[in-house]
């Protein structure tokens, strides 16, 4: 019978051949890189519009899911406050209903502009980043036509061609 540590040894030993192996295995050129050589391992990285767009749309997408996180922290904790689970439970609904006018404007943007955006809602302002080289001003002032009609009161939105 192996009792436990006879087990372990057995384990770790195996593993410790396994990890010989593999290493006994690996072509020479592929250890170059472990070893800190750096010959001629120089690239170069281009940064698309898109990409920004993307990498805006994932840091807002973030920001909101933090907020939803911790309006249903509130919402499951059995301590808080009737009051407090009110107040977490209506920022939830203005969360997704804020999520959901994001993903609806920029559908709207990409169907009838053909660009990529980024929408940023907060209270009755709206920002919204373009994927562009250009500035168009009459562009700019179409989308910000297209975008109000969405809404019966007033909104202050922006238009940034990046």
């Amino acid at each position: 019978m192996i009792n436990k540590q006879g087990l372990w040894f057995i384990t770790l030993f195996s593993l410790i051949i396994i990890l010989g192996i593999y290493y006994v295995s690996i072509p020479d050129d592929a250890l170059t890189v472990f070893s800190g050589n750096t010959e001629d391992t120089s690239t170069t990285i281009e940064v698309t519009e898109s990409d920004i767009i993307i990498a805006m749309k994932v840091e807002e997408e973030e920001k909101i899911l933090s907020q939803m996180d911790e309006a249903r922290k509130i919402l499951l904790d059995e301590t808080t406050s009737v009051t407090d689970k009110n107040e977490a439970y209506q920022a939830l609904q203005l969360l997704n209903s804020q999520k959901g006018k994001i993903m609806e404007i920029e559908k709207i943007i990409k169907k009838e502009f053909n660009y990529e955006s980024c929408v940023n809602i907060d209270g009755n302002k709206i920002s919204i980043t373009v994927s562009s080289k250009e500035s168009n001003t009459k562009i700019a002032n179409n989308i910000m036509t297209r975008i109000q009609q969405l809404y019966d009161q007033p909104m202050y939105i922006t238009v940034k061609f990046q």
